[in-house]
């Protein structure tokens, strides 16, 4: 866990999905593995595929199949992996340990939170309920703006709709691409190295905090907010 020179405690905090509040690989390797065993191939072992599931279709049909964008043969697979995943997107994904805790946490204390994610609306939209996060304060998904993080047009957008500054808000991903979308938002940034994390060391990143649980988060935020960060109790 590493933190950097003390921050003001934030007015909301946006998160990634994929990777930083929900742990989504299991069923984003099953669609890719059903391509594969459509097509007589062996499954690709999930210790392999599951680095890239925070890239989403060009990580996991690159992972599977030695393909990216461009590729022949690409497009059929990536439009077919969509139409798989849709249609078995929540059998085994789920939250993160602690990430209820640390939601709770957050509207404890007065802060806002949601979602932005590169992940298309077709799937954020009925996923997000059936994994317990329909009570997001904004979601912006990968096809709101018209642009995809890294661009900062998708955070800034969330900031929007929850009418605060973006200098007041944080961001939490796992991916190099939320840190730099963060940055290019005006944000402080957290690296969350409980997620997929992909190949390149989330140290590296110049991430504001490197953070190892949910649970690290809402303790950083409790001491910069100077108060109890706790879950309503009846």
């Amino acid at each position: 866990m590493t933190f950097p020179v003390r921050t003001p405690a934030p007015r909301a905090v946006l998160f990634d999905l994929d990777g930083t509040l929900a742990d989504t690989a299991p069923d984003l390797a099953a669609a890719v593995n059903w391509l594969r065993t459509e097509r007589g191939l062996e499954p690709t072992p999930y210790a392999v595929l599951r680095p890239t599931a925070s890239a989403g279709a060009r990580g996991m049909i690159g992972a599977a199949f030695g393909l990216a964008p461009g590729d022949d043969g690409y497009e059929a697979l990536r439009l077919q992996w969509f139409d798989r995943y849709q249609s078995a997107m929540a059998v085994h994904s789920t939250l993160f340990g602690g990430v209820v805790e640390l939601l709770d946490g957050i509207q404890a204390a007065g802060m806002a939170w949601g979602i932005v994610t590169n992940k298309p609306a077709r799937f954020t939209d009925p996923l997000l309920p059936q994994i317990g996060l329909a009570h997001a304060g904004c979601v912006v998904s990968g096809d709101t703006t018209g642009f995809s993080k890294p661009h900062p047009a998708p955070l800034l957008e969330g900031a929007r709709r929850l009418g605060i500054a973006p200098e007041h808000c944080w961001y939490v991903g796992d991916d190099l691409r939320d840190v730099e979308a963060g940055r290019a938002a005006g944000m402080v940034t957290v690296a969350c190295a409980w997620g997929y994390c992909g190949e390149i060391d989330p140290a590296t990143w110049g991430a504001d905090y490197l953070l190892d649980t949910p649970t690290d988060l809402l303790e950083t935020l409790r001491g910069l907010a100077g108060a109890p960060l706790k879950a309503a109790t009846a």
